[in-house]
């Protein structure tokens, strides 16, 4: 019996031990999580005060560091840096081709992480759009009603996101100045090809400036430009001098 006892007490205090390293355990898993979770959101703060100061270059070296990362929010931010990174002049052209398609796998990961981020699909459907200009206009055109479809998701999942009304504005202003060429080329594609008119994308530039008023100079400048093929040359002017005064703060900037 006092064998037992002790064989008994023994095995209390060991269950206890092992409650003890369990609950350990659970503590220090626990400040890892809440750790590593704070970690990202540091990187993101730091991300996106650099994405707002125009340093296109320190927050692609940031954000490469994150590529094998799961989380979807770190993921989109690295498709648009490293696209941003592509898009300027000092970079080589054999370095803006891998940017250009590494900023599509980065963005493909994010939505596979969630398939609810709205900047994901954004940044999915400008990234596809880019690869199409290396993989010839039959791929582009081809690509041209996935891409929509992600821009359209977008604005599903954010009505106030100004961009990407902007994007789709860009993409009828793209199919109402088809030359009849690329029409053929759609016509091959698709039984019924995309189409649209100039009246369409004033629409979505309207709408994009109504959202978030001088948000960027390239609605302007597409306003302008708009306006134009549609013949009001006051109205045209009226945009295009708002763009020739933007303040331009990046490379694109000063191109428009």
């Amino acid at each position: 019996t006092q064998v037992l006892r002790k064989s008994l007490l023994k095995g209390v205090v060991l269950s206890t031990g092992s409650l003890l390293v369990y609950e350990t355990h659970k503590l220090i898993s626990g400040f890892a999580e809440v750790h590593a979770s704070f970690k990202v959101e540091e990187v993101i703060e730091q991300a996106d005060y650099l994405y707002g100061s125009g340093e296109t270059e320190k927050l692609y070296r940031l954000l490469v560091q994150h590529k094998n990362s799961d989380d979807d929010e770190l993921l989109w931010r690295l498709a648009r840096s490293s696209r941003d990174l592509a898009q300027l002049s000092s970079t080589s052209a054999e370095e803006k081709k891998q940017l250009t398609y590494d900023s599509l796998e980065y963005a493909k990961k994010a939505l596979e992480k969630n398939e609810s981020n709205s900047a994901a699909h954004k940044w999915y459907g400008i990234c596809l759009s880019d690869v199409g200009d290396y993989e010839g206009i039959k791929t582009k055109i081809g690509n041209a009603i996935v891409i929509k479809e992600h821009f359209q998701r977008a604005i599903e999942l954010n009505p106030k996101d100004a961009t990407t009304i902007h994007l789709i504005g860009i993409w009828c202003y793209s199919f109402a100045e088809m030359p009849w060429y690329q029409r053929k080329i759609a016509a091959t594609l698709f039984a019924t090809p995309p189409t649209s008119t100039f009246q369409e994308a004033l629409r979505y530039f309207q709408m994009a400036e109504e959202a978030d008023p001088n948000f960027y100079s390239k609605n302007l400048l597409f306003l302008g430009k708009t306006y134009l093929k549609l013949n009001n040359k006051k109205m045209a002017l009226l945009w295009l001098s708002k763009a020739k005064e933007y303040p331009a703060q990046t490379e694109e900037d000063k191109q428009v």
